[in-house]
């Protein structure tokens, strides 16, 4: 059925090459390297892409793009190519501060063009069908792309149609939402425009990319209303569908002296089923009693949609029963095909889904693959690692560094559960750097070695 607003409809993340959370750097060497694209090389592909590559990779995203740079350097131009549909590749982290007004939207954006490493060829078209077992993929064309090694990144999908009055609720003022490039700037207007009254903030009943930014634009929306002599008429509310409010004990903890110190209201195991735009009310299910709802009016709505596994992944053989790609924990070959690989946010790792935890799988992938191509079993372990740079301010961060075990695996040798100056500048301008210059040129594979240096190989 058409969309009634298709101004605001929302693209699945794979469809957009969207990312999340935080990246690295490599030798200085690479970076300081100019970004020069050879025209032509990926062009053709868009029109008679070949019958078979080496390597194929589905998802034009973070993963899929820093696989593609590793992967030609492995098996040489022409060997490796990208399914992505969309024509513009989106630095999603940076889209917490432009809800908050402190970046702008198009700082976001580049050309998948642009993106995808010269030599690397890219097929703009959708994915439909996995065929494993005969090592093949169907186009939405129904062209069949074969494979000797096929890397699946497509991320995660949003799901703002399973909140009723939505998407259409974003019509209405005082509505916005970080995760979506339609809705991110109606955060920036929503928050502008309130004078007083209920902000609600919310985090959904389902696994989501980067869980700390549900609560950043929060802190960030407490401190302009603070700076703009509001705060004294708001009353700031986090309504999530979580029993915690981090799943890291020490990190939880900073944040909950934060969440005092600023009078936030908390409210545990609340899931929003409900926006009705028209008469600014959001409902919430209690989910400690079922069908008990609870109604709030707000001045200020940010929603985090509920999301999901890509459509093309639901039933699929190389996904789990919930649709996730399955995948070995530590070396993220697929349990079933030898030939297949998974990162990032699509696969089934029990780690969060950050940008920061692709850059840690794109090296322990790299080294996969190489032992796989040589007949030999993999023998380097991916330990979980992931990052989410906690936003509190216009001019403080908490670095969160965690692993498998929700222990702490900080690279710096400090406490980074305290509120840092120094951290946001990382956040908000050496992040987008490395992000665009290291990781997505395949040269940064997480902080483990600097790690060792920083704290004299003792961690």
């Amino acid at each position: 059925m058409p969309s009634l607003f298709p101004q605001l409809d929302i693209p699945k993340m794979s469809n957009i090459g969207v990312v999340s959370s935080c990246s690295c750097i490599h030798p200085l060497v690479h970076l300081l390297r100019p970004s020069i694209q050879k025209k032509g090389l990926h062009t053709a592909a868009r029109l008679a892409a070949k019958d078979y590559y080496e390597v194929l990779v589905l998802g034009g995203g973070t993963g899929g793009i820093t696989m593609s740079a590793r992967m030609k350097r492995k098996v040489g131009a022409g060997n490796v190519a990208v399914i992505e549909p969309s024509e513009t590749h989106y630095y999603q982290p940076i889209w917490t501060l432009v809800g908050a007004g402190a970046k702008k939207l198009a700082t976001s954006a580049r050309p998948t063009a642009r993106v995808i490493p010269s030599g690397v060829e890219w097929i703009k078209s959708r994915v439909q069908e996995l065929n494993p077992d005969k090592s093949c993929v169907y186009l939405e064309n129904d062209k069949k792309i074969s494979y000797k090694y096929l890397i699946i990144a497509l991320g995660i999908s949003l799901h703002y149609e399973k909140i009723k009055g939505l998407p259409e609720g974003f019509n209405h003022p005082h509505i916005g939402s970080n995760y979506s490039v339609h809705t991110v700037e109606k955060t920036w207007r929503a928050l502008q425009d309130f004078k007083e009254g209920n902000a609600v903030f919310t985090f959904p009943n389902t696994p989501v990319k980067c869980a700390g930014a549900p609560q950043k634009i929060m802190y960030l929306t407490e401190a302009y209303l603070r700076k703009t002599g509001k705060r004294s008429t708001a009353n700031i509310i986090f309504n999530t569908a979580l029993g915690g409010i981090f799943g890291v004990q020490k990190y939880a903890e900073a944040l909950l002296e934060i969440i005092k110190a600023r009078d936030i209201n908390v409210n545990y195991k609340h899931n929003l089923v409900e926006v009705r735009a028209d008469v600014q009310e959001a409902v919430f299910e209690n989910l400690d009693k079922p069908g008990v709802t609870e109604v709030y009016k707000y001045d200020m709505l940010h929603v985090t949609p509920p999301m999901g596994p890509p459509a093309v992944l639901l039933n699929s053989p190389v996904s789990d029963a919930a649709g996730w790609v399955d995948v070995d924990k530590e070396t993220l070959q697929h349990k079933k095909y030898h030939n297949v690989f998974g990162i990032g946010d699509c696969t089934n790792l029990p780690t969060s889904k950050t940008a920061a935890a692709i850059a840690a799988q794109s090296g322990v992938l790299d080294k996969t693959i190489s032992l796989v191509m040589k007949n030999k079993s993999p023998t380097k372990k991916y330990d979980g690692y992931t990052s989410c740079p906690l936003v509190t301010g216009y001019n403080r961060v908490i670095l969160a560094e965690f692993d498998y075990n929700a222990q702490p695996l900080e690279t710096f040798p400090i406490d980074q559960s305290k509120e840092r100056l120094t951290m946001y500048y990382m956040k908000a301008d050496m992040m987008p750097f490395l992000y665009w210059n290291g990781l997505l040129k395949g040269y940064w594979g997480g902080p483990g070695p600097i790690r060792k240096l920083l704290h004299l190989g003792l961690k």
